[in-house]
């Protein structure tokens, strides 16, 4: 059922509500996890910033996830599994890409010294579900549904062991000096560090309960930053500097981000018309495009796409701008195009299969169909993409393979009973043996049924 457009921004703007309030903050808290946010573009800028750290460290950077986490606070923390958590505010509040490389180098110090794995029980004190936002990017992939919000914010067993450590002060000085080895291995300068630990100094005279996050957990002294610092002094790299595009990628990361998680009169103010550069333009089409203003965030997205045409996340921008004004067949180009340039990003896809649903087309339900296994193939964990994918094949009468994408979303949303009841029916309408009978299968075993449950549903193994 497709939203006019009032629906559409309700669906938006509930969600983001309920992404950024204190509420959604105070309760992921309470149970042990963090929100997220999903950004195709920002993840790639934080890989590349990265993935030199990460090989340093004798990583496969391809192993290493990098989750953006929706908070304000200064904060970022590594878990288990190789997972390296950045908060939004820490992007926002360094001032260079070499700051941000150096703090990240900083957790890859504690993910390659082992430090979570020797925290014992301490590493497993957080269990609980991880509140998960698809937002920035993909924030149009809950607009066309009324439960969009729903799909946004929820539970997930995914990350369920994820624990936020505190670290000892000999913990903290062997990651700063693991740090230094990998930027000056990685031919960066370790001076970012030291300076954003400057930066923050004043940070020590506080109690623990007025400190950022980053600095509890991260006990930070005076001699550890004099230790750092003439260690960092003594390395080949010491003058290297930011690349003009790496400063450009960090000025558009920050800027795509203050334009997402605040106020557009905020954007407006901190990015004037008087700032024609492209990340102030960029700031300011999200702020329009958040205040409604379809006309105005156009014409200044078409105007970067003028400038850089072959950049898919301007295309993403303006597909999302239309989506949600209820302009759909306006917005199928844009996010075709985004694909094309970028064929295998997930998000992407999904944003291009939602809008294919949502048009309602016999024609474009198989596209989707298609579209939207290529984006699980590579994201098999993204609920969303099996919820659109469960609608795309009701709407072809494909019941038994709509009530398996369903038991996906909910067994991905952690939300295991709802995943046998959808399991449960799938399979007494597949084929009996089929591969998609046998996953119906094993959705059912995994989702702990008791052995009750087992003999009601008969034959499954």
């Amino acid at each position: 059922m497709s939203l006019d457009q009032s629906q559409r921004r309700a669906a938006v703007w509930l969600t983001a509500v309920l992404l950024l309030t204190p509420t959604a903050r105070a309760f992921a808290q309470e149970q042990g996890g963090v929100s997220l946010v999903r950004d195709t573009e920002i993840e790639e800028i934080l890989h590349q910033d990265g993935d030199p750290i990460f090989v340093a460290a004798g990583l496969d950077p391809r192993s290493v996830q990098i989750h953006l986490v929706g908070d304000k606070e200064l904060n970022a923390f590594s878990a288990g599994g190789l997972q390296l958590f950045i908060n939004t505010g820490l992007i926002l509040e360094a001032k260079t890409p070499n700051e941000l490389i150096g703090v990240m180098a900083h957790e890859t110090g504690h993910i390659a010294g082992g430090h979570i794995a020797r925290s014992g029980a301490a590493g497993h004190a957080a269990l609980g579900p991880l509140l998960i936002g698809l937002g920035l990017g993909v924030l149009a992939a809950i607009a066309g549904s009324p439960d969009g919000a729903a799909g946004l914010i929820y539970s997930s067993g995914y990350f369920a062991e994820i624990s936020v450590l505190g670290y000892s002060r000999e913990q903290e000085s062997r990651a700063d000096q693991a740090a230094v080895t990998y930027l000056e291995r990685a031919g960066e300068s370790g001076r970012g560090l030291v300076d954003f630990f400057n930066n923050f100094r004043y940070q020590e005279v506080f109690d623990d309960e007025k400190k950022f996050p980053f600095f509890r957990d991260h006990p930070l002294t005076d001699d550890r930053i004099e230790a750092l610092t003439v260690r960092v002094n003594q390395q080949p790299h010491l003058g290297m500097t930011d690349t003009p595009e790496a400063i450009a990628k960090h000025a558009i990361m920050r800027a795509k981000l203050e334009a997402f998680l605040y106020g557009p009169g905020q954007t407006l103010s901190d990015y004037p018309l008087s700032d024609q550069s492209f990340p102030g333009r960029y700031a300011r089409a999200i702020a329009y495009y958040k205040e409604t203003e379809t006309a105005r965030a156009i014409t200044t997205i078409d105007s970067l796409i003028a400038d850089q045409p072959g950049n898919p996340y301007l295309w993403e921008l303006k597909g999302q701008v239309l989506f949600e004004a209820g302009r759909t067949k306006e917005a199928e180009p844009a996010h075709r195009r985004s694909v094309e340039l970028k064929p295998d990003a997930p998000l992407l896809l999904i944003n291009l299969g939602q809008t294919l649903v949502a048009e309602g087309d016999p024609k474009r339900l198989s596209e989707a169909v298609v579209v939207l296994k290529h984006a699980l193939a590579a994201e098999q964990d993204n609920p969303l993409g099996w919820r659109l994918l469960s609608e795309a094949y009701d709407s072809q009468g494909e019941a038994g393979q709509a009530r398996l994408a369903a038991a996906e979303q909910n067994f991905y949303l952690g939300q295991l009973a709802d995943a046998r009841v959808f399991a449960v029916r799938a399979r007494e309408l597949l084929k009996k043996d089929s591969p998609e009978w046998r996953r119906a299968n094993d959705i059912i075993l995994a989702s702990q049924p008791t052995a009750k449950q087992l003999k009601e549903i008969g034959d499954v193994g």
